[in-house]
């Protein structure tokens, strides 16, 4: 079995600089499991690493894609499983460095996801639901039809709820029970999974950091050009934290003060 490193773990934890070190230290290429850094045009909000930063390992997933294309794990196997044979045939070891566990788990276990059929009248009206009720509102649905999901699932995750409602609504089936089932699989790759920590005064005080840096460095002007381009709420792109505070504030939602606190508490639910 070919080898694979997983370097995961809550936002802010320093998963960047160790991956940088660790690919350094087994001659590793870095593919990056972040939902959001695969957008172009999106580097404050999504603490993107910078080219110096890089100090020459080689980066993949990141900065290809525009704001208004949509990005979902089907697309992410795909991507990163390229990328994974480029990086095999030039005899180096992939280390998949991210948060996004569901993306992590879709590849390391090769889960099949073309059965999964969509709705797309059934996916507005649920968005709907979102945009005039909440997060919370939406998520209850969820944890009626499926608790099991509303448990793994945070509410503030409108993309992945929704996914889950539509997959019961299709099949009848809860998805949790089958991601269950793709679970049991084997993986296919002889890999090591290290998941980064700390302690949570200690994680909680980086990210308020980090949020107050992201402000400082603009992420209010990269915001309104994204606005200025027709970017809006309801791109994938735009749903990540920090991008749909911001956009709430410039849209005359809320104090810019009010949107640094909900992305500061939102990002320490997430974490």
């Amino acid at each position: 079995m070919k080898p694979l490193i997983i370097l995961t773990g809550p936002t802010a934890v320093g998963k960047t600089e160790l991956s940088i070190r660790l690919a350094k230290a087994v001659n590793g290429e870095i593919i990056s499991a972040d939902s959001m850094q695969v957008y172009k045009k999106m580097d404050i909000g999504t603490a993107k690493i910078r080219p110096e930063e890089m100090q020459g390992v080689k980066h993949y997933l990141i900065d290809c894609l525009e704001p208004d294309e949509d990005f979902n794990v089907v697309l992410f196997q795909k991507m990163a499983k390229d990328a994974m044979e480029k990086i095999y045939d030039a005899g180096h070891i992939p280390i998949i460095a991210g948060g996004t566990g569901f993306y992590i788990q879709a590849l390391l276990y090769d889960i099949d996801f073309t059965e999964q059929q969509c709705d797309e009248t059934y996916r507005r009206q649920l968005e709907d639901l979102a945009r005039e009720h909440g997060a919370e509102y939406l998520h209850g649905i969820l944890r009626e039809v499926d608790p099991a999901s509303a448990e793994a699932i945070h509410a503030n995750n409108i993309k992945r709820v929704i996914r889950a409602l539509e997959f019961y609504h299709l099949s009848g089936k809860k998805i949790s029970e089958h991601n269950e089932t793709e679970r049991q699989k084997q993986s296919p790759y002889n890999f090591a999974y290290f998941v980064l920590t700390d302690e949570r005064a200690k994680l909680y005080e980086r990210i308020d950091r980090r949020v107050n840096a992201m402000i400082e460095a603009g992420l209010v002007e990269e915001v309104k050009k994204l606005k200025s381009m027709g970017c809006s709420r309801e791109m994938v792109s735009m749903q990540g934290l920090g991008y749909k505070e911001i956009l709430a504030y410039l849209d005359g939602g809320c104090t810019l003060e009010e949107a640094v606190y909900i992305i500061k508490r939102e990002t320490r639910h997430f974490a």
